[in-house]
């Protein structure tokens, strides 16, 4: 595998990318003037002016966020979750900040050497620096900042990475400064105390000379670095201008502008589904040992087994079997006289419970043997398709020798099923490809050992091994996700202890088999984090249309894995489960239904009130939850529950009326057929014509940027020469409108941008008498970009004309059939709504059962109409109609009617529309409308309406029908 294919612009980056160079929009940029000017940053005077507070609330807006702003706060936070594509997301944001205000120098920060070692393979990985460097010209210059070694010269230098970083200049211009550094190297004497040779010969302390570049910051995972703590502090001695921090979880929002939550990301299909897999074990449900007292060099637990309790005590060292015999493999590794961490890593307060029995050797072989004969399941699935993705397990386990030795349990347990499984399947394995790599695989197991490349491991203690084939394992896992995903490699079981928690993850993960305990209580979302990435293909692109899952192997211990899973994912994600049945209607809903509803609480709380549905302290009166799901059901928008479940759940799955497909077939077609958008324009001429009047109409709506003087002197206090700064008025700053770009940089990035020839471009802006000499800046390109995609939408079919051109005749597998063209039986119930109502469906729907995502749409699937043959819910992400401008559009129902006597046949579009009228329509869906009409416009004559909330279907079939008979 050559390497992995990013995807430029996945909306919810971009999303993000947009949302923080927008924070900057329209601040005065001051230009450094010091003598060291060329190696430091140029700096926005953010709090002089109200622009700063104002783009952030307008881009919350936007973005759905309602937090506090905090005007004089440098710090801007973006919120996204694990798997999602954090560190592309801010790495893009590097090189938009670089290309839009000249910023060059930026520092991340990290809290641990594990996530610091993560965050370098991806920034100096042939396929990142390759695309990025595609879209800006320009490269990333990492500056890694290390421990230091004792030097044996009498002078002391300030750390290398520090030097280089700060003394890199802005006449590099192919290159952006970024230097890494881990919270660990942040709290260290060498980043604070004083060298003899220092920089800009002035500054000795490391903090000082890079608190003089005036840096942008990055933080990633932002909970390690609470406000209050000494990382924070040493933080602030960078000073840095602005900190944007990056994460899934965050002590307290500052400025929050986007959010990305667990709820999106799953629901969205941004990472996999997660399937629990529970190991039982019977005998051991009823035994429990305890931690009950420490003196410091001897620990006493509690055993309580079958309702009788015994007290053992074990000092450092000393085996747990002492306790229990299923506990032979742990002992105390340390102890105080509060805490005892034993040899697996888990640490353990007084009054802390473990199960013995979890550590008994059956389980973990029972469990091992699962997740073998399940990996082996998805490989055949993934590995004999046309293109083909080739998945990985991950183990968990605590004890390392019982892995490394060469007659270790776990290792010989291990090849035994893998050769197993790999026999049982070369029986009937008819696929070339996948027996070649099956019989590959037996070889590679006959190799000596450690040799053998079909699995291999990643614990801390090997930092300390020498053997070569270890350390080339070691590094292929760490380092080299390429190698390891490449389909002449057989590796594909890896083993840790932990290791790999934080800082690791390898997209094509698609189990983790938990043996031992992760050694202390983190989050389940965390612990599932490793794997949750959607999965890459032989040719390192993304497959982001499937349904994958990541498969969890946990014993009896953790049996409530999956629900503490769910809750964590909508607790953090603020959504409100329809499960549980509360007792009084809280804040939370009162809110959800006056943002979604658009109403306000006192209109909403006086409706409740008279329909008898909560009492005057906002309990809940009988039923009056159930009238909460039945009249605001979008307020419940929690994790669907295919994407999170356990394996022996049933699947919710709604029932396909097989039978019916016959008179859907050519509207089902049709709609899936894969279609570019062509525009249509007479001639160059007539195009010219067009975005000369858009440009006319955009004036307003560009900006200059300028240099603001500002004015210091130099004074002479206490015998030393300080600076001191005037204070500064909005209305005596003096201005001087610049460009940064040239004009032919201007017109070139213009076209790349548009897609449209210079000349025009050029000829353009002179009839529309722009005085483009003024705004040439990024911030004009942005704004043309994102307001001519809208005005292109727009102006479709009045001032050109559109054409839907199909690119290819491949239609199938469909979100209703299968690769062949074969109708399914069954499909996933959340691909048609969320909320499901046992109530009749009409006999013409194309499911079995009432699965549905407004009121609207359940009406219309109960609605028995005579006209109507079949008539469906379209799936949902199966149908997007391209848009002008780059967007798309998705109907909601599919119809197929009968009309003047059943002789012929109508296919009948729906989109569904939650407000009372067109008018209610903000402008860009009434211009997706129109081009939906258009699509449908085709040799399947397909009629388009939009159905609002006071139009009954019938009614609107009725006046279809008629108009055709007439």
């Amino acid at each position: 595998m050559k390497g992995f294919n990013f995807e430029k612009n996945l909306n919810h980056q971009s999303h993000a990318v947009d949302s923080t160079i927008a924070v900057f929009e329209n601040i005065s940029l001051v230009q450094p003037t010091e003598a060291d000017k060329n190696y430091i940053n140029p700096a926005f005077d953010f709090t002089t002016e109200r622009t700063y507070p104002e783009n952030i609330r307008a881009i919350q807006e936007d973005n759905g966020v309602n937090e506090k702003i905090k005007r004089n706060s440098n710090i801007i936070d973006i919120m996204m979750e694990t798997g999602t594509g954090k560190t592309y997301t801010y790495t893009k944001t590097i090189f938009e900040l670089n290309k839009n205000y000249g910023i060059f120098k930026f520092i991340v920060v990290v809290p641990t050497l594990s996530i610091k070692a993560g965050t370098i393979d991806f920034l100096k990985s042939d396929s990142s620096r390759e695309h990025f460097k595609e879209q800006y010209g320009k490269t990333l210059h990492l500056h890694i900042v290390e421990s230091q070694k004792n030097s044996k010269s009498k002078k002391s230098f300030i750390p290398p990475a520090v030097t280089s970083f700060v003394n890199a200049g802005a006449f590099e211009k192919n290159s952006i400064q970024v230097m890494i550094i881990n919270a660990g190297m942040i709290n260290s004497e060498t980043m604070q105390k004083s060298f003899d040779k220092g920089l800009f010969d002035k500054y000795t302390v490391p903090f000082d000379a890079i608190g003089a570049t005036k840096p942008f910051m990055i933080i990633d995972e932002p909970h390690k670095f609470g406000q209050g703590n000494k990382t924070w502090e040493n933080i602030q001695k960078m000073k840095p201008q602005f900190i944007l921090r990056y994460g899934a979880t965050f002590q307290g929002y500052e400025n929050l502008i986007y959010t990305l939550t667990a709820v999106d990301s799953f629901n969205r299909n941004l990472v996999k589904g997660v399937i629990g897999h529970i190991t039982e074990f019977n005998a051991g449900e009823n035994a429990i040992v305890k931690f009950i007292d420490s003196d410091g060099t001897e620990a006493s637990f509690e055993l309580i087994e079958n309702e009788k309790r015994k007290t053992i005590t074990v000092t450092k060292k000393e085996s747990l079997k002492k306790i229990h015999p299923e506990m032979s493999d742990l002992g105390i590794e340390n102890l105080n006289k509060s805490t005892v961490v034993l040899t697996n890593g888990l640490e353990m307060k007084k009054g802390d419970k473990i199960n013995p029995y979890s550590y008994a050797e059956k389980l973990q072989e029972t469990m091992i043997q699962k997740a073998i004969k399940h990996h082996f399941e998805i490989e055949k699935q993934l590995l004999t398709r046309e293109v083909k993705i080739k998945p990985l397990t991950l183990f968990f386990i605590d004890n390392i020798d019982e892995y490394r030795n060469k007659e270790g349990y776990i290792r010989k347990t291990v090849e035994q099923y893998i050769k197993a499984e790999i026999a049982e399947l070369l029986k009937t394995e008819k696929d070339i490809f996948y027996k070649s790599y099956l019989e590959k695989t037996l070889l590679d197991l006959e190799q000596p050992y450690p040799n053998q490349r079909t699995h291999g491991g990643y614990f801390s203690k090997d930092n300390t091994e020498k053997d070569e084939a270890i350390e080339k394992e070691i590094n292929e896992i760490l380092h080299d996700k390429q190698a390891m995903l490449d389909l002449e490699n057989p590796r594909r079981f890896i083993f840790s202890k932990w290791t790999l928690r934080e800082g690791w993850d390898n997209p094509n993960v698609f189990q983790i088999c938990k043996l031992r305990s992760s050694g202390s209580e983190i989050s389940k979302l965390q612990e599932v984090g490793r794997g949750l990435r959607l999965p890459v293909n032989e040719y390192g692109n993304r497959v982001k249309d499937e349904q994958f899952y990541l498969n969890y192997f946990v014993d009896f211990t953790e049996s409530d894995f999956v629900d503490k899973l769910v809750n964590e994912i909508n607790q953090k994600s603020g959504a409100i489960s329809i499960e549980e049945v509360p007792d009084k209607l809280s804040d939370q809903m009162i809110k959800k239904i006056c943002e979604i509803y658009e109403t306000a609480e006192d209109e909403l709380l006086e409706v409740l009130d008279a329909d008898n549905v909560i009492t005057r302290t906002n309990s809940f009166k009988t039923g009056g939850f159930d009238y909460i799901k039945q009249n605001y059901p979008r307020i419940f928008e929690g994790v669907n529950s295919n994407k999170i479940r356990k394996a022996t759940d049933p699947k919710k799955k709604v029932v396909v009326r097989a039978e019916k497909y016959q008179e859907l077939k050519d509207l089902w077609e049709k709609l899936n057929e894969k279609v570019i958008l062509e525009y249509k324009f007479e001639n160059e001429a007539n195009f010219k014509i067009l975005f000369t009047d858009f440009l006319k109409a955009q004036k307003d709506n560009f900006n200059s940027d300028g240099l603001n003087e500002r004015i210091s002197k130099v004074e002479i206090k206490e015998n030393k020469a300080v600076v001191n700064d005037d204070p500064e008025s909005v209305y005596e700053r003096k201005s001087i409108a610049i460009s940064v770009l040239k004009y032919s940089d201007f017109l070139k990035e213009l076209s790349k941008m548009l897609n449209i020839n210079i000349t025009t471009l050029h000829q353009s802006i002179i009839d529309a008498g722009t005085e483009i000499n003024k705004y040439l800046n990024q911030s004009t390109l942005r704004i043309i970009k994102q307001n001519f995609d809208f005005f292109l939408m727009s102006k479709a079919f009045d001032k050109y004309s559109i054409e839907y051109k199909k690119v290819s005749n491949s239609i199938h597998p469909t979100k209703l059939t299968d690769g062949k063209g074969n109708v399914l039986k069954e499909i996933f119930a959340s691909d048609v709504g969320v909320l499901f109502s046992d109530e009749e469906v009409a006999d013409s729907y194309f499911f079995e059962e009432l699965y549905y995502d407004s009121d609207l749409e359940k009406s219309n699937i109960k609605t028995e109409i005579k006209e109507v043959i079949v008539f469906t819910k379209i799936p949902k992400n199966s149908i997007k109609i391209p848009v002008a401008g780059g967007k798309s559009y998705s109907p909601d129902f599919a119809y197929v009617l009968k009309f003047k006597d059943g002789d012929q046949k109508l296919n009948f579009i729906v989109e569904t529309k939650d407000v009372n009228s067109k008018d209610g329509l903000r402008d860009e869906e009434k211009f997706k409308i129109k081009h939906a009409e258009k699509f449908f416009d085709g040799k399947v004559k397909i009629d388009f309406r939009t159905q609002f909330s006071n139009n009954r279907i019938v009614d609107l079939i009725n006046k279809i029908v008629l108009d055709k008979e007439e």
